[in-house]
């Protein structure tokens, strides 16, 4: 999964549908959704794009979208936001709510 910078963010921001995963190294939920946004990545391939970004070395996206808490994952349709999701996801509760933005 690629962990992308302001930069790259802004770049993203053109695909369709994109999940940006805020998240800290230091945060425990953090490490343990990573595996879970693989696996949504996997079964929802070429629907959705999912990214990360460490707030801690992008701490400028996170105040520019209001991130108080990690992991938030916020889900991007052509540009703006359609969904905010905040705290560790099943992987079946994850697809749900993504394939309703589909």
């Amino acid at each position: 999964m690629l962990e992308i910078n302001q930069t790259q963010f802004n770049e993203y921001m053109t695909h369709d549908l994109v999940l940006v995963d805020f998240f800290a190294t230091w945060c425990g939920p953090c490490k343990m959704l990573s595996p879970v946004l693989e696996k949504v990545q996997e079964e929802l391939a070429g629907k959705i794009e999912i990214v990360k970004v460490d707030v801690d070395e992008n701490m400028e996206l996170a105040q520019q979208f209001g991130v108080m808490s990690v992991p938030t994952m916020l889900v991007f349709k052509q540009g703006k936001i359609v969904g905010s999701i905040t705290g560790y996801q099943p992987a079946g509760a994850l697809v749900q709510t993504l394939q309703k933005l589909l």
